[in-house]
């Protein structure tokens, strides 16, 4: 079988969605090494170098010309005889010639649609017709949960006979063990406490940091932040915690490495996520993996991702929060005991696990007339 694959994501973007195409076409490429991978982008970059470079996967240049990625992308799929074009972030090139090739597509989240506030009117309307029409073209669609398929029935109207669900994995920096030295030596490196809280994600309002500020106001428990800075949001933080005398409480990093990103979170006593909406909740997944106990919200997918043993809170409370921050933090048997179940029920989230339901949705898609 020959798979095709929108590599814009894979290139450009060093988180999220980028993070997603890198981990499938390498589970893939690992697991089903008889197929051969194609990844289709305008230009290659250094970034995920050893995947490209996989025996099985291989880079396909996209035809010169405006808006390639639309007009160009699906008909250089089908002359390299590609069975499967796989979309890899709610889009699909606009354009096709007569061979024949089956066509899906990957939607993540519709936040756009459900929390509108957070996007410009010109996002929502282009976002709304890509996914629309990449969903009105796909043979079959996968969607990254449950509560994402609801959305896509719900706000798409497409049927749910069409829609296939396959979880998301996590890089697997966060799978391996790493050695004390690393661990101390990360920990010294960012300067981090000897205990300390954390959170992992782009500081938005929708990802509801300030709560967990507020939460943690009038303790002394350290909160440590890896994630890039929305200006307004970040101000609006920064300015809280500078009103409250807690600069020395919360700690701001950026420009993690995924090795260092997955020591940390190895060092923290928990994983702090109270977002208000997710697609998934990808960072859920790596804390689990890595051995820490999670809190998060009783919304959207996060309870999918975290399973029976998370502790869930209104994110919305901060008071609900905080309370249960400090029960965690008190109770260490209460934290290994909850570790040692998530770790157990992150095996679904495995790297095989997920390349099986991917390789049945591939061969399904194959099978239909």
């Amino acid at each position: 079988m020959k798979i095709a694959f929108d590599g814009k994501r894979f290139f450009n973007n060093s988180s999220g969605l980028g993070n997603y195409s890198r981990d499938l076409v390498r589970i893939m490429a690992t697991y089903f090494p008889d197929n051969q991978y194609f990844i289709l982008n305008n230009k290659k970059s250094e970034r995920a170098k050893e995947i490209v470079e996989l025996e099985n996967v291989s880079f396909l240049e996209t035809s010169k010309g405006k808006l390639s990625r639309q007009f160009k992308m699906g008909k250089d799929a089908q002359n390299a005889d590609c069975d499967i074009f796989h979309g890899l972030s709610g889009e699909l090139p606009l354009k096709w010639n007569e061979k024949p090739i089956k066509k899906i597509v990957t939607i993540h989240d519709l936040i756009f649609l459900r929390y509108p506030e957070y996007y410009s009117f010109f996002d929502r309307k282009i976002h709304f017709w890509k996914f629309k029409k990449a969903t009105a073209q796909a043979d079959l669609i996968i969607s990254i949960s449950e509560q994402t398929k609801a959305d896509i029935i719900k706000f798409l109207k497409v049927p749910e006979s069409k829609i296939r669900v396959v979880y998301q994995g996590c890089h697997h920096s966060f799978k391996e063990t790493q050695s004390q030295d690393f661990l101390n030596s990360v920990q010294e490196k960012y300067k981090l406490p000897e205990k300390f809280i954390l959170n992992v994600g782009t500081i938005e309002e929708r990802k509801n940091l300030l709560n967990i500020v507020k939460a943690i106001q009038n303790t002394e428990i350290p909160l440590v932040v890896v994630g890039k800075k929305k200006e307004k949001y970040f101000k609006k933080v920064e300015r809280f915690i500078t009103k409250n005398k807690m600069r020395n409480q919360v700690f701001f990093l950026e420009n993690v490495s995924m090795e260092e990103l997955a020591a940390i979170y190895k060092l923290a006593e928990f994983f702090v996520y109270p977002s208000v909406f997710e697609g998934f909740g990808i960072p859920v997944i790596e804390a689990l993996f890595s051995g820490t106990a999670v809190i998060t919200s009783n919304m959207s997918s996060l309870p999918e991702a975290g399973g029976n043993d998370s502790l869930y809170i209104n994110p919305n409370n901060f008071e609900d929060l905080k309370s249960k921050i400090s029960f965690l933090w008190n109770n260490e048997s209460e934290r290994k005991r909850r570790v040692e179940k998530g770790l157990i029920y992150a095996q679904k989230f495995s790297d095989e696990n997920i390349a099986n339901e991917l390789m049945k949705v591939y061969k399904e898609t194959i099978s239909i007339s």
